[in-house]
């Protein structure tokens, strides 16, 4: 059972999580469990704690609203809309960022990781000759950020004739699932995790986060049963995504069973918790939430860029004083990635490389 009525909960949620990732890819220089980054300065426990906190259930989130949006907007147009909708939106972008951030990103990793003393022009040849641990911290190709927009555009595609073939096999009914039902649909996802995992992301299991937003959390009587019992779920939620942080940074003895639990609980916990939540305190628009779900995906696109030019450029001046050069670049990618989103936003051919719509008036 759905409404065509905008779900605004949905993209409040959206834009609010895509906040976090300045400070989460901020953090990522200091973590501790030595993965490789474009900038890198020494090990700190309480700055990866952020990183840890987060990493759990946002990103898996943004799949699952991605499928609830899939839901309503399949309502309002053609299978063939809805694609061209999508190569429009996600594959002109995905090239737009590889093409021209990515190399500047990997540029900078290779003169702070690596010494490399040639040019950017000579390095752009570089980033397309050299293939490593797609990371890009040693200067070699990488798709950074843009992962994601990868993977949405695959999930979408292979997703929309899932659904459209499931239409002409399978009669519809207006049966909802139970809410216990809900709790247990996340218990496979540890064992979806690494098939067709590429740097950690698994291509099966965002594309089932993706389904569960469309089957699952687009119906508005799952939904209000969330809502009701979402105080509690955010309570075990929340305890199991500080154990994840405790067991995986600060305990000297490794604990990996109960990391992984607490891994894992934090994961669905938190994902049904937050839609629950969203539904109930976000479920408005206004001219904040306006100006951001229009800006959105541009945040996206470019937030990235700007934390590590700004980590960059910063310890060249400051060194590595750590929670200095911490809030100083966040603060500074904030301003500038949002500089950038309201350039990007005016100009017409900006707009369309980054999957924005075009309107004189912003």
């Amino acid at each position: 059972m759905t409404s065509n009525i905008r779900k605004h909960y949905i993209d409040n949620l959206r834009w609010i999580i895509l906040l976090i990732l300045i400070p989460y890819h901020t953090a990522m220089a200091w973590n501790t469990w030595g993965e490789a980054n474009y900038v890198f300065f020494e090990a700190n426990r309480l700055i990866s704690s952020i990183v840890v906190f987060f990493s759990p259930f946002f990103m898996p989130l943004i799949f699952v609203l991605s499928g609830i949006s899939t839901k309503f907007a399949l309502q309002k147009r053609t299978k063939k809309q809805y694609l061209v909708e999508r190569v429009k939106r996600l594959f002109i972008p995905f090239l737009f960022g590889t093409l021209s951030l990515m190399p500047i990103m990997t540029y900078i990793a290779d003169k702070f990781n690596c010494s490399y003393h040639g040019s950017f022009l000579q390095h752009y040849v570089v980033f397309f000759t050299k293939y490593t641990d797609l990371t890009g911290a040693d200067g070699g190709f990488s798709l950074g950020q843009f992962w994601f927009i990868l993977y949405l555009l695959i999930i979408s595609i292979v997703c929309v004739e899932i659904i459209t073939l499931s239409k002409k096999f399978v009669s519809k009914t207006e049966a909802t699932i139970p809410f216990w039902l809900v709790c247990v649909l996340g218990l496979p996802l540890p064992f979806l995790n690494e098939l067709l995992s590429i740097g950690g992301k698994s291509l099966v299991e965002y594309t089932y986060l993706f389904m569960l937003g469309y089957y699952v959390f687009a119906d508005e009587r799952i939904i209000s049963t969330v809502q009701k019992n979402s105080r509690w779920l955010f309570g075990i939620g929340l305890e199991a995504t500080i154990l994840n942080v405790y067991f995986f940074i600060w305990i000297k003895k490794e604990s990996v069973l109960l990391n992984f639990i607490t891994k894992y609980i934090s994961e669905w916990i938190m994902i049904i918790a937050l839609i629950g939540l969203g539904k109930k305190h976000l479920n408005f628009n206004g001219k904040i939430s306006n100006y951001m779900n229009k800006r959105s995906f541009l945040f996206y696109i470019y937030h990235f860029i700007w934390v590590v030019l700004c980590q960059y450029i910063l310890y060249g001046f400051i060194g590595n004083k750590t929670f200095v050069l911490f809030m100083t670049t966040m603060l500074l990618s904030y301003l500038a990635t949002f500089v950038c989103c309201e350039i990007s936003i005016k100009i017409p051919i900006l707009c369309f490389l980054t999957g924005t719509k075009y309107n004189a008036r912003k």
